[in-house]
């Protein structure tokens, strides 16, 4: 996809020095990328908080089934 954004300069030398990206484009793929994975994350992060993982098994309990 084509954009036109107006981007500042300083900030698009920032990212593509910092994904040692070969140009713009794949310094902004890189970033992106890295954003959407971070807001993910972050999301599953709050899911965990708000329904905490419950486990049924002791740590010795699980360590006598992985023996058996």
């Amino acid at each position: 996809m084509k954009v036109t954004a107006i981007i500042p300069d300083e900030l698009v030398k920032e990212t593509q020095i910092l994904s040692n990206a070969k140009n713009i484009t794949d310094a902004m793929i890189i970033a992106l990328k890295n954003y959407v994975s971070l807001q993910k994350l972050k999301a599953m992060g709050e899911a965990v908080n708000k329904n905490p993982l419950q486990f049924s098994y002791t740590a010795q309990e699980i360590r006598d089934l992985n023996r058996q």
